[in-house]
């Protein structure tokens, strides 16, 4: 099986790299593997030739952000992810790829509201550009004849040289104050399996990926009992959320590692 990837030197990324099955060739501006093609989302064309299953994990954002991540060049931020995702789209389907794995998020559904079910079937509603975007690359990737996933993925942590929770556990080993805030989660690795499984099955259309709701307490006392920091956690957020039902996963057998996962790989973490 033969892989394409982009987005490989990412935070996300680097999960998808180490744990697909298969022949991985990555795509990028920065190197990340010995198998690699200097590329250009924003406008580059992309010679797709040979590859079975393209799996586009790359998006061009202000640092630490996803909503929000325009930051001050909305029209720039257009021009990369949406326009640069057609056109990758249209290499694709030009080279005849079978499969495209598309790396979507649930900021599709920031504007449902509260008390909807999150299923696959919902149509989205979202709130920010970055989901509005989102949005328009699963409508392009449904337009052609190769078989497109739309994989909405939560939030996605897991051990890594720079991983999504540096800067919180720098803020409370530091002492700095922390707001309260609870989100859904997914380890990496269960992201990467989700992909193997999508691959090997015969699905299309939008899947969804999470595992855990993650408050930020719960967590930093995870981290207060490892560490023996005295500072008190944040307490826990008053906001619900709203969890993604995650039905075409869990029928293939998939069976992300919850909080032993996390907890396993949370040392790691902290080094």
């Amino acid at each position: 099986m033969r892989i394409a990837l982009t987005g490989a030197s990412g935070l996300v990324g680097q999960f998808l790299l180490r744990g697909l099955a298969g022949e991985v060739t990555t795509f990028g501006r920065t190197k990340a593997s010995d198998r690699h093609v200097t590329w250009d989302l924003a406008d580059q064309d992309i010679d797709l030739s040979g590859i079975d299953v393209l799996i586009h994990a790359g998006f061009t954002h202000e640092p630490g952000k996803y909503r929000g991540g325009e930051g001050n060049d909305p029209q720039g931020f257009v021009h990369a992810n949406l326009h640069g995702t057609q056109r990758l789209f249209r290499n694709a389907a030009k080279a005849h790829v079978q499969t495209v794995i598309f790396l979507s998020t649930r900021a599709v559904f920031d504007d449902v509201p509260q008390g909807t079910p999150l299923t696959e079937e919902l149509q989205p509603r979202p709130s920010s550009l970055y989901g509005q975007v989102k949005v328009q690359c699963e409508q392009d990737l449904s337009a052609h004849r190769f078989r497109g996933i739309a994989l909405r993925a939560t939030g996605v942590y897991g051990p890594g040289p720079q991983h999504k929770w540096r800067p919180l556990f720098d803020d409370y080993q530091s002492g700095r104050p922390i707001p309260p805030r609870r989100g859904t989660e997914v380890h990496g690795t269960d992201l990467a399996e989700a992909c193997n499984l999508l691959i090997q099955n015969d699905i299309s259309g939008p899947v969804h990926a999470s595992d855990i709701v993650v408050d930020r307490h719960d967590l930093l006392t995870e981290v207060q009992m490892i560490t023996g920091n005295p500072a008190a956690p944040p307490p826990p957020a008053g906001t619900p959320v709203k969890p993604l039902i995650c039905d075409k996963l869990t029928n293939l057998g998939w069976r992300p590692g919850g909080w032993d996962l996390l907890r396993s790989d949370l040392s790691e973490m902290l080094r």
